[in-house]
């Protein structure tokens, strides 16, 4: 079976910078896979071929067999939410479903359903300001699903939220992704993030960003409370392992 997602031999760069690669690297579908790495490593740039915004300056981006569509066949979350202020939450994910070309008469539920799998089922008549940062970034991922995208990106999504914000939407979008079978790449430079959430972790190396590391995480995805999941031997086991790799990178 072919992967959802071929990353084949690629290779960026910007003028005379090599940023990326080269990577080979291929995702399945319903995998959950988490990069990791030092800032300039190559990670957003990763992010952006596989979105179709850039493409790369040697080898081939394809999802699903054919270059990626940017809002069809991948959704992505930025670091800050980017919504529109002068819309109300519900508009902002009203505004997503008709450039994703869903008709008009079923908006309106449609909408309904992304905000309730996000955990705002009540909030659709509030304005952008009048929630919080958390909220905020629920909005963002409730709106990067509208296009039922095959392969869901997320860019340091938590990076700005506190803690406790932080540790409750990683438990959403890790149950989300589960539940709604995509296929999901997150960015992040936090190691126990990276072990709560993925299926699977890469380590890319200082730049040009390779990768050093490719580490299945067989931990359970439902049934497990988080806090009782992170005491777990084999959670500590997987975040050192991760740690280690990224202590040892050497800046260039």
């Amino acid at each position: 079976m072919s992967p959802l997602l071929d990353i084949d031999e690629v290779e960026h760069r910007y003028r005379d910078v090599v940023a990326l690669g080269p990577v080979d690297l291929q995702v399945d579908a319903g995998e959950f896979l988490v990069i990791v790495g030092p800032s300039g490593s190559g990670k957003s740039t990763l992010l952006r071929l596989v979105a179709g915004f850039e493409r790369p300056t040697t080898g081939s981006v394809t999802l699903a067999g054919r270059p990626p569509r940017p809002g069809r066949d991948v959704g992505l979350v930025f670091q800050q939410p980017r919504l529109f202020p002068w819309h109300t939450v519900n508009g902002n994910i009203t505004a997503a479903l008709r450039w994703a070309g869903v008709p008009r008469a079923e908006r309106p539920a449609a909408a309904a359903s992304l905000l309730a799998k996000v955990g705002l089922g009540d909030l659709g008549k509030r304005r952008v300001w009048e929630i919080s940062g958390g909220q905020q970034q629920r909005v963002a991922i409730a709106r990067a699903l509208a296009a039922r995208p095959r392969l869901l990106l997320l860019d340091e999504p938590f990076a700005a939220l506190d803690a406790l914000t932080r540790e409750r939407l990683q438990e959403d979008v890790r149950g989300l992704t589960d539940t709604e079978g995509q296929a999901a790449v997150f960015v992040t430079h936090s190691v126990d993030e990276a072990v709560f959430l993925a299926t699977r972790i890469i380590v890319l190396s200082d730049r040009p960003g390779r990768i050093l590391l490719d580490l299945p995480v067989d931990l359970p995805r439902t049934g497990v409370p988080a806090a009782e999941l992170r005491g777990w031997a084999e959670y500590a086991a997987l975040r050192g392992e991760v740690a280690t790799a990224v202590r040892a990178i050497q800046p260039s």
